[in-house]
């Protein structure tokens, strides 16, 4: 669309096709001469100006700044057009008046721990997501461990709320890919058995709460509870710090579909049960919103909420609401 445009100037063909997409989009466009980065009137996916001397970057996360040795400036707003030239850049606003609408999912698993977004670095949001669900969900155990890596800062929050000592249950190889996202639950499950290691010596004999930040399928949560089953573990509480997920993502991410869920037309007791936990409890998305700092008017829920802020809210369709050209660009 953007290379058969009439308009002289980039920026201009960019800003007459915004209003037409729908969905997710955080895009950067180079020409001969310029840089042109833009972000979904929503703001669904993050998308952030840096600078590194006289000259500007743009990156998804702001992770990515302090590697190359940049500055972090700001999030490019959403429906705003940033335009990098040589020394400086150019500003503007494409669409205005849309509901924001950023994934909150970001702040609980998508994003790197050390970026920062809505103002806060996510290892801290993540640490607090952990205090806020021990004290929603407390558990007499022994042992607080995460799952590696994602659970790793609400384990430690969890165990600093509840005064539990927190040790590492798991080696974890990290040359593995993540898992929820391999194609098939065999690929899956030998991935998690690559990436996992139990430590006997820690966990045998133990009450042990669990910390992870989501269960999808409940596939790797079911192996997880059985590896430290095998390792001696005498009780096992899953705690995590993210509601159930119950609603597939529209937007960019390859979720399974409503019913392959876990938390499908289940509660959260026939949920434990099913992957073998004594007990299970999630944190509640008034903790998430707690925990970020953000609110319900300005962001994403949708994959626990099922309310999706596109479609009109629809929330009965499958995985692929946007995957046809009619539903994904409007006239």
């Amino acid at each position: 669309m953007l290379s058969t445009h009439p308009a002289e100037e980039i920026e201009d063909a960019v800003a007459d096709i915004m209003p037409k997409l729908r969905g997710a989009f955080s895009t950067v466009v180079m020409t001969e001469d310029r840089v042109v980065a833009f972000r979904d009137p929503a703001g669904i996916r993050p998308l952030v100006l840096g600078r590194i001397g006289d000259d500007y970057c743009v990156a998804s996360e702001s992770c990515a700044f302090d590697i190359m040795g940049a500055e972090y400036m700001r999030e490019i707003e959403p429906g705003e057009v940033v335009t990098l030239v040589p020394g400086g850049i150019r500003t503007r606003m494409a669409v205005e008046g849309v509901r924001k609408s950023f994934c909150l999912f970001e702040y609980i698993y998508f994003a790197r721990p050390d970026s920062r977004m809505g103002g806060t670095v996510l290892q801290a949001a993540r640490g607090r997501m952990g205090e806020i669900l021990a004290r929603e969900a407390p558990a007499e155990a022994d042992l607080v461990i995460a799952v590696p890596d994602s659970g790793t800062p609400a384990a430690r929050g969890y165990a600093r709320a509840s005064g539990l000592p927190q040790d590492d249950g798991f080696v974890k190889n990290r040359y593995v890919a993540r898992t929820f996202i391999q194609p098939g639950d065999d690929l899956r499950q030998h991935g998690l058995r690559m990436k996992f290691n139990p430590l006997p010596e820690i966990v045998s004999g133990k009450r042990l709460v669990v910390v992870d930040d989501s269960i999808v399928r409940g596939n790797t949560t079911r192996q997880i509870v059985q590896m430290l089953r095998d390792a001696g573990a005498s009780e096992v509480h899953l705690r995590i710090s993210a509601p159930p997920i119950r609603h597939p993502c529209h937007f960019g991410i390859d979720m399974p579909t409503r019913e392959e869920m876990a938390a499908h037309e289940k509660t959260v007791d026939q949920i434990a049960a099913d992957i073998g936990a004594d007990s299970l409890a999630y944190l509640s998305l008034e903790g998430v919103y707690e925990a970020v700092g953000g609110e319900r008017a300005t962001h994403c829920d949708a994959c626990f909420t099922g309310e999706y802020p596109v479609n009109g809210g629809v929330s009965d369709t499958g995985k692929y609401l946007l995957e046809s050209a009619d539903s994904t660009i409007t006239a």
